[in-house]
């Protein structure tokens, strides 16, 4: 039993390491280092206080712990055997350790999607998510900023793949990896992404910073967390994003 504390405890450190130091680097660059370079990609012009980034850091570490829990308690109990964890390589292929990231991927947009409208619901917003919204202007820090109930219905997402598709450790601390940096990006409060990507196809498919940034500003529409498709589908798609992602990326690029 003292084995297992041990072991939670020394992830859970991990994971919260791994959120300051990512969430911070992006604070660095964005919010000290090069400010006034990048101040033509700031999404709102209301600066983010210092009271905004403790309060998120808080609530992100707690999130932190809780989600590490949920994935601690399914691998590292006799549950794990009634998922489909399996660790050789070779009992699914190199191929599908790689393929079933997108597949989980595209699997936790339809999760966050519905989860996130049924959070939006007037009879739970004010008790639950209005934690993660009193980041109406979002920095990186405020990426995992949920309430307890919120970190638990997020962090359920990996159980529930385990139990879906097989999945092998590195997919999914590549999994959690990879969302972490979309989610941060998601929050930056800055749209970095390059001039080219605008006349892209992939425009259609992938959100944006100004994408997710719109949802914290106006309270309601673009639900999706990696794809646009859920929001197209719904018609729940801010039908001012694309006239303010051009508005912004034009000040990036002028000529």
């Amino acid at each position: 039993m003292m084995d297992l504390l041990e072991k939670f405890f020394s992830i859970s450190m991990i994971e919260m390491i791994r959120y300051i130091l990512i969430s911070g680097i992006f604070y660095l660059i964005c919010y000290m280092i090069y400010k006034k370079s990048l101040a033509s990609a700031k999404i709102q012009t209301a600066e983010v206080s210092n009271k905004d980034v403790r309060r998120e850091i808080y609530h992100s570490l707690v999130s932190s712990v809780i989600m590490t829990f949920l994935i601690f308690f399914i691998i590292s109990t006799p549950i794990a055997a009634d998922t489909k964890l399996y660790l050789n390589i070779s009992d699914y292929s190199i191929a599908w350790l790689i393929t079933s990231i997108p597949i989980g991927m595209f699997m936790h947009d339809t999760y966050f999607y519905w989860l996130h409208r049924l959070l939006h619901h007037k009879k739970i917003f004010r008790h639950v998510h209005l934690v993660h919204h009193q980041s109406n202007n979002p920095s990186p820090f405020s990426s995992y900023s949920f309430h307890i109930l919120e970190a638990i219905g997020e962090g359920l997402i990996i159980p529930l793949l385990l139990f879906i598709i097989p999945l092998h450790p590195i997919a999914i601390y590549s999994f959690i990896f990879f969302s972490f940096i979309i989610n941060v990006y998601g929050h930056l409060g800055y749209e970095i992404a390059p001039k080219w990507f605008r006349k892209s196809f992939l425009f259609n498919i992938l959100n944006t910073s100004v994408y997710h940034n719109m949802h914290h500003s106006k309270f309601h529409g673009n639900y999706g967390l990696y794809f646009r498709f859920w929001d197209k589908i719904m018609h729940t798609e801010n039908p001012r994003y694309i006239e303010l992602y051009d508005e912004i990326q034009c000040n990036r690029f002028p000529s």
